[in-house]
């Protein structure tokens, strides 16, 4: 189980390093843009975002 989180995480690592990697001036506006966000857009869009990761996760392993 632990071996599979850090799985995971290396490839949280790897995801979240394209965009810097491929066009660090559009990562770098859109980090500014997110610094000037409310928290409440915020806490939206993470929530979204973990929704989807959970949903994500459910259909790959209904598969599996």
């Amino acid at each position: 189980m632990l071996h599979t989180l850090l799985q995971a995480l290396c490839l949280v690592m790897v995801l979240e390093g394209i965009l810097p990697f491929l066009n660090p001036r559009l990562w770098r506006s859109l980090v500014a843009r997110a610094a000037m966000s409310a928290d409440k857009h915020l806490r939206v869009m993470g929530l979204i975002s973990m929704l989807i990761g959970v949903a994500s996760l459910y259909l790959l392993n209904l598969g599996g």
